[in-house]
């Protein structure tokens, strides 16, 4: 593999933007500045690289707008129900369970790795956003720590084995050109090990963060969402409504009947099968017709405006929630075949693939040693989780897997289970912000940079500990 100066220039990016997140520094700069260079290098032309920046933003956009969509829809509704006093009614049945910050921590991982495991984190971060995530902060929880539990247990431990819609190990096995069922079947235990490791260690560095319970906790978390204090004021003044109650029971129940459908479209043939983002999408449309009935029902000669004001609003929180994050994975999607051509305005035969190519590069590197190579597939499937996609990148661990397992004298499914955690569990919204991660961070309310430094340790301890044991019991 030749690689030439815009591949050195990628990777060179790629570290500068590591080293400043390590540094606990904003990397939209270093973005834009390294999305530019690439272009120009690439090119040859120095427009074409400003024209790389602006093009680098936009496809990111597209990829991300699913994201900003669902996050912007839920907040409206939230908003919605807030203005007729359900928020309140619609959590009280959860506090009888959740009673403290302790209790929640655990209620939330339960749940989210439930919904996930059979339906991806995609509809499970909008609905637990909306049903648990208020009750966890009153409850002491942290809003930070709600979002861990949500992207460790989702995002992370259910995602990696994707054990029930198999996808994942289905790409990787294929790559590696094996049997699905030992992929899955190991990549299920490395989750696990790799989950239970991670949620253990983030429990107990939050631990000493959990307060009292207090009805001011969660009076906080809203207030910091909201973008206009005059509404708030409006909303707060109408509270306890008389529909109020109502849509405190309508608005779960909803969402119950979707969960409910999903599992029997899931499990028989009589219905559509429902997965990934047509989970999010089915979620999404019926939270905008609960937020036009809400509207309606508050007022209905006003409620035409207060639906697109409960839009606005919802949109304005997602776009601060999500717009650094737009250039910064700019960069990192130039390294993606599929998405580079567009940015640098090629044609798709001529689309280069910096990041595998890189990758690809660097594997004749691998010493034949079981435990350096179970940790160079580890740092491989890591690496091109950069992305932000975690599942582009098993077809590359895979087929390393397949070419490595009889030379190192390692079964080749275990290596390809080792190598699906490091793409998932980086890549699929642990701790790339420009992942999935950003829906987490935006609907509890916390910066999605502080989220990837507070899951970065336990995620790394985790990923090290199950790749051990994997190596020495498969």
């Amino acid at each position: 593999m030749d690689l030439t100066a815009a591949h050195w220039m990628y990777l060179i990016g790629t570290c500068i933007i590591i080293i400043t997140m390590l540094f606990r520094q904003n990397v939209v700069v270093p973005s834009i500045i390294v999305t530019f260079l690439v272009g120009w290098i690439f090119t040859g032309s120095f427009t074409a690289g400003l024209q790389t920046i602006f093009n680098g933003s936009l496809v990111a956009a597209g990829e991300l707008f699913n994201i900003f969509l669902i996050i912007a829809i839920m907040t409206a509704l939230l908003h919605s129900l807030k203005s007729i006093g359900s928020d309140q009614q619609m959590i009280t049945p959860f506090q009888k369970v959740m009673k403290n910050g302790h209790i929640s921590f655990w209620v939330i991982i339960f749940v989210t790795y439930a919904i996930s495991l059979f339906f991806w984190p995609t509809p499970a971060v909008p609905l637990v956003g909306a049903l648990l995530i208020p009750v966890a902060v009153r409850s002491g929880l942290p809003p930070i720590g709600a979002a861990i539990a949500i992207s460790l247990a989702g995002q992370g431990m259910a995602l990696s084995s994707d054990y029930v819609i198999q996808i994942a190990p289905t790409l990787t096995a294929t790559a590696a050109g094996i049997d699905v069922a030992p992929v899955a079947d190991r990549a299920f235990v490395l989750s696990i090990i790799t989950g239970a490791a991670a949620i253990i260690i983030a429990y107990f560095m939050l631990k000493k963060h959990i307060l009292k319970p207090s009805g001011k906790h969660l009076s906080a978390w809203e207030n910091s969402g909201q973008i206009n204090d005059e509404l708030q004021v409006e909303a707060r003044q109408e509270k306890k409504g008389k529909y109020s109650l109502f849509f405190a029971i309508l608005v779960p129940v909803t969402f119950l009947i979707i969960v409910i459908y999903m599992a029997l479209a899931k499990f028989s043939d009589a219905l559509p099968s429902i997965e990934g983002g047509t989970g999010a999408a089915l979620i999404g449309g019926a939270s905008a017709v609960l937020l036009i009935l809400t509207a309606a029902f508050r007022d209905v000669r006003s409620s035409l405006n207060n639906v697109s004001d409960h839009l606005v609003k919802g949109f304005v929180f997602a776009f601060k929630a999500m717009g650094p994050v737009i250039p910064i994975a700019g960069f990192f999607f130039i390294g993606s075949g599929d998405l580079s051509a567009k940015i640098l305005n090629t044609g798709a035969e001529n689309a280069p693939s910096f990041l595998f190519d890189l990758v690809v590069a660097g594997q004749q590197y691998i010493p034949e040693s079981a435990f350096i190579a179970g940790f160079g597939i580890l740092i491989i499937g890591a690496i091109t989780g950069l992305d932000g996609s975690g599942f582009s990148g098993l077809p590359l661990v895979g087929s390393l897997s397949g070419a490595l397992g009889d030379s190192v004298g390692v079964d080749a499914a275990t290596l390809s289970a080792i190598g699906q955690m490091g793409s998932v569990w980086v890549g699929g919204g642990t701790l790339i912000a420009w992942s999935s991660l950003v829906a987490v961070a935006g609907f509890a309310k916390v910066p999605v940079m502080e989220l990837v430094r507070k899951s970065f340790l336990p995620v790394i301890i985790g990923l090290i500990l199950s790749t051990i044991v994997g190596l020495l019991i498969f």
